[in-house]
Formats: structure tokens, C-alpha cells, sequence
């Protein structure tokens, strides 16, 4: 008994004195704990507190981008504008191309009512990222309120393209009161009526709550999709009266995919093949870039296996990124023979392939969605 005993309190006190040495010489040791304990005082709405705690991060490493973000983001909700700008304008300083960074100096303009300068801020983030969806939406906003009708529907139609969602999120921002009434604006009505029955919304009562549509908007958004051939029209019977209901047409149902609700109302996705190939792609490629981040060697191996086996990723691989596949199969023999010091050395390079794939698997699913 009294040797387990005094077994564990030696464990316990060489944890405790390796947890110390860690943190005396490894300064990003720190800077995490830190950086954790400051989101979780956010997340409880502490946000002085949690400005103070990212200030201490940052005398440790003063140019940490994401301790800048989150100390800039809580000072931004304090309303303390002026002073998230000098947050955003520093991590501009390490990198200028930052989209984040570009979008949220936006948003401070913004609440500032200084749409012009938003505007200016916004663009730039487009410039270093043309897939960043929220700053499309964000500028579709911005163009709006100066009144720049339709360069502000052009924008929010590429957001659209790159989220469907934001279409749906746009029919009660007021923002867009100034664009509204402009039949660029129905036809994105037409898109969030359409995406509501893909998802297996079907009856007029339905499809008004979920797109937060009036009822003759929603009816006339049908009619013209009804008209174009999109959806079919038919009828249930309700007691002793009938009401329209509304599905898909066979042709497009067959292009875009259909949701189906489920248990509770969850919504089981049925995808074209192209579609689903390029979303599997694409979750692959974000869980090897965690597997590299966090230098976990088997676990990288394992999700490079998913490009190279051609019965999950491989053919479409080799179809549209010949190049790379053979880098990835080359990455996978080498992490084998030489595990996590090859990819720390070569870290930033794999990051990188993987990055442009992202881009144009984005791209691709844009298309094949559109």
C-alpha cells in the first residue's frame, strides 16, 4: 500500500516538475495556455478579462497573428473601435495579405458608418482571397448602403456561389434595403425558395419559415421557378380540402441533389457523384492539414492514403492533380522511412500543395453546384 502510495506522489511531483520545466523553456507553451485561457473568457462573455490575458500572450511573442485576431475581436465587441483597428492594422504589418485581418478592419468601419473606408478594407481581403465568402457578403453590404445597386448585387451573387446560405441570410439584412426592390434581388429570392425545397421543404407554410420570406414573396419566388421549369406543382389532400405542394423537377433534381427530412427534422444530403467526390476531397485535405499541423506522423499517412487509393480519391487525383498526387505519394514513403522530422522540415511545402488543391477543388464544386 504504502509503496503504490508514495509511487504515485513521485509520479505526480514529476509531472508537476516537467509541466514546470516546459513552460520555462518553451515560450509557445505559454502562449497556448494563454491563448485558451482567453477564448474560454470569451466565451463567457469576459472580455476585459480576456483582453488582459492576450496582452500577457503577447509580451511573450508580440507578433502571434492569432492572439492579435482574438485580442482585436474582443476589443471590436467592447466597441473600443479605435484601438481594434491599431490590433488589425499590426497584424497587417506581419501580413499584409491577410484576409481576416482585411475583413474585420472592414466590419470596424462599418460600425463606424465609414462604408467607404469598409469598403476599401473588404476589397483587399477579396484581393488576397477571392473565396472568402463572408467578404463577398460584406461587400455586397457595404456597395448597398452606398447605394451602388448593382455592383452590390453582383457582389452578393458571388457570395452566394461560394455559400449558398448567404442567400437565405441576405432576405432580412437591412442592409439591403436599397436593393431590394431590384429584380436581381427576386431572382435571389428564386434561390433561397429553391434551396428550401431541396431540403425537403415542400408546402407554401414550410417554405415561408424557413426562409424567412413574406407569404407573396415566397408565392411569386414559386411561380417563377415554376415557370423555368425547376420545381413541379402538385397537390396532397388535407382533410377535406387539398393544398399545392412543391418538389424538385426530375432533370435538376438529378444535377443538384436532393435533402430529405429525417428523424427531428435532420436533413440526410443525397449528392451528385462529381459533388460528393470534391466534398470528400476536400474534408481529406482539411484533416491532413491537421495531421501536419500537429506533426502526427500515423495520422497523416493514414488521410494521404485516401489521395493515392484510387477506390476513395485517387482517380480524381490523378485526373486533376497529377502533379501533386505523385508529391503525396512521395510524402507518404518518406514519412514512413523518416517520420516526424521530415515533416517538420518540410511542413510549409506540404501545407502549401494542399492549399492550392483547396482552392481548386473550391472552385470546382462552385461550378458543379452552379
Amino acid at each position: 500500500m504504502f509503496g503504490k502510495k508514495k509511487k504515485k506522489t513521485e509520479e505526480v511531483k514529476s509531472e508537476k516538475i516537467v509541466t514546470k520545466e516546459r513552460s520555462l523553456v518553451d515560450p509557445s507553451y505559454n502562449i497556448k495556455k494563454l491563448y485558451k485561457k482567453g477564448v474560454n473568457l470569451m466565451a463567457d462573455e469576459k472580455l476585459d478579462d480576456a483582453i488582459e490575458i492576450f496582452e500577457q500572450a503577447l509580451r511573450i511573442e508580440p507578433d502571434n497573428i492569432e492572439v492579435l485576431m482574438k485580442l482585436g475581436y474582443a476589443r471590436f465587441h467592447l466597441e473600443d473601435h479605435n484601438d481594434a483597428l491599431k490590433v488589425y492594422d499590426k497584424i497587417l504589418d506581419v501580413d499584409v495579405t491577410n484576409p481576416e485581418a482585411w475583413n474585420l478592419k472592414g466590419l470596424v468601419h462599418y460600425e463606424q458608418k465609414k462604408y467607404a473606408q469598409a469598403l476599401d478594407a473588404v476589397n483587399k481581403a477579396i484581393e488576397s482571397d477571392k473565396t472568402y465568402g463572408m467578404a463577398w457578403y460584406n461587400k455586397a453590404c457595404f456597395l448597398s448602403l452606398l447605394n451602388q445597386v448593382p455592383e452590390s448585387l453582383q457582389a452578393l451573387k458571388h457570395a452566394i456561389e461560394i455559400d449558398v446560405k448567404n442567400a437565405r441570410k441576405s432576405i432580412r439584412d437591412k442592409d439591403f434595403v436599397n436593393v431590394r426592390i431590384e429584380e436581381g434581388f427576386k431572382r435571389i429570392e428564386e434561390v433561397v425558395v429553391l434551396e428550401s425545397v431541396r431540403q425537403g421543404y415542400h408546402t407554401i407554410g414550410a417554405i415561408v419559415w424557413t426562409t424567412f420570406l413574406d407569404k407573396a414573396d415566397a408565392e411569386t419566388a414559386l411561380r417563377k421557378l415554376l415557370e423555368k421549369g425547376l420545381i413541379v406543382q402538385n397537390e396532397k389532400r388535407d382533410g377535406l380540402s387539398k393544398i399545392p405542394i412543391y418538389d424538385l423537377s426530375d432533370n435538376f433534381a438529378d444535377k443538384v441533389g436532393k435533402e430529405k427530412i429525417g428523424l427531428f427534422g435532420i436533413t440526410k444530403k443525397k449528392l451528385p457523384k462529381p459533388v460528393k467526390n470534391l466534398k470528400a476531397m476536400s474534408q481529406a485535405i482539411q484533416s491532413a492539414k491537421e495531421a501536419i499541423e500537429e506533426a502526427d506522423v500515423e495520422n497523416a499517412i493514414e488521410v494521404f492514403d485516401q489521395f493515392i487509393d484510387p477506390t476513395k480519391s485517387g482517380e480524381q487525383m490523378i485526373e486533376n492533380f497529377f502533379e501533386e498526387h505523385r508529391e503525396i505519394r512521395l510524402w507518404k514513403i518518406r514519412l514512413k522511412d523518416r517520420g516526424a522530422d521530415y515533416m517538420i522540415e518540410n511542413k510549409d511545402k506540404m501545407l502549401e500543395v494542399l492549399e492550392n488543391i483547396e482552392v481548386t477543388i473550391t472552385k470546382k464544386l462552385r461550378d458543379e453546384i452552379a
